[in-house]
């Protein structure tokens, strides 16, 4: 029998297709999902929910954090108002389902990008750039005498089941030649609960994630993250690649994100740039990136402005990384990896 999302899925494409399929104001482009994202009016976005600073709800009852923020900005760039969102919070144990199903429009969710996750003999997904270098850790509660993974030897380590981490705990730990016990969980609820009741030495996922939990835990400043990085999680926004109009349109979207903060082209003064790029000819480049002229948001299926509407919504990467995870943020993150290319970092934005 065939699963309720599945089929959830083929109704939603059928009505896609219904309604014509036409992803673009005259560009010919056809995005089965773009067009039932427009009829519906709203972009469905998969998140975590439960993670500080990636994505969780505040007092007032509003997401926020990176990952929000990405889907507040496809959602200006494709239906003009940031707003247009509906979120759904997805475990590690459904978030591909979900995807795959059309539950989800786009999974922005602290999902690493991975060759088994990518191919189509895997999840056959579609990843768009990379909005966090990251990497896996560990830490140990308050009054722990673990310094290293060797102390870790003989003892448990809890992690989250199905995921990334699980894996790479394994491997590396078998590279060093120490045995231990992982504890398994479905969920990263159940994960951090046995960490909190001490079933575990320590707790193993994402530095990242560690970071934003810990700052809910009793006592946060007594929870150490050991210094050992155990592998590389580039975190990534992730759509099905059976559309890949769609999924050229997302990938743009972040690279905006990027390419703004390299033009110093602010939530605060991306106004007085799209005046001054449409007062002067002479300013091809950031005529170009702000929809003056060219036709960068036809052959993607957006408008001309997309860039300016996700400005307005929520400003360029560097804006929306210092007010989630920077050092005036309750995560006080370096930005690090996650620096501009030309700041010695990994973001790199190819040419509009």
């Amino acid at each position: 029998m065939p699963s309720l999302r599945r089929i959830a899925g083929v109704t939603s494409l059928i009505a896609a297709l219904a309604i014509g399929g036409c992803a673009s104001d005259g560009g010919g482009l056809v995005s089965p999902k773009m067009a039932t994202i427009k009829a519906r009016g709203k972009l469905v976005c998969g998140v975590d929910g439960k993670l500080p600073g990636f994505s969780s709800v505040g007092p007032d009852g509003r997401y926020r954090g990176l990952d929000v923020d990405v889907c507040r900005a496809t959602a200006a760039a494709l239906l003009g108002d940031a707003d247009k969102v509906d979120y759904r919070n997805l475990d590690v144990t459904d978030r591909f389902a979900a995807l795959a199903s059309g539950e989800v429009d786009l999974l922005s969710r602290n999902t690493t990008f991975t060759l088994s996750r990518d191919a189509a003999g895997g999840n056959g997904l579609s990843f768009a750039p990379t909005v966090f270098y990251d990497g896996q850790g560990v830490m140990v509660p308050p009054g722990s005498r673990v310094r290293t993974l060797k102390d870790l030897a003989g003892q448990s380590i809890c992690v989250p089941s199905g995921s990334t981490s699980e894996l790479n705990l394994a491997n590396r730990m078998r590279e060093q030649g120490i045995a231990y016990t992982p504890l398994k969980f479905q969920t990263l609820d159940q994960t951090y609960a046995a960490y909190l009741s001490n079933r575990c030495a320590a707790v193993s996922t994402d530095r990242s994630q560690l970071a934003a939990k810990r700052i809910s835990f009793p006592n946060p400043d007594g929870h150490t993250l050991l210094p050992a990085v155990l592998s590389k999680e580039p975190l990534t926004p992730a759509t099905v690649n059976a559309d890949p109009v769609w999924a050229d349109a997302v990938r743009w979207v972040v690279y905006a994100l990027i390419q703004a903060e390299e033009a110093g082209i602010t939530q605060a003064n991306v106004e007085a740039k799209l005046a001054e790029a449409q007062a002067n000819p002479a300013q091809a480049d950031l005529r170009r990136l702000l929809g003056v002229e060219g036709s960068f948001g036809q052959q993607l299926g957006l408008q001309p402005d997309f860039v300016v509407r996700i400005l307005r919504a929520g400003g360029h990467y560097g804006e929306i990384f210092e007010r989630n995870l920077g050092l005036a943020s309750p995560l006080k993150l370096d930005r690090g990896l996650n620096r501009q290319w030309k700041d010695g970092g990994l973001l790199y934005a190819p040419p509009f």
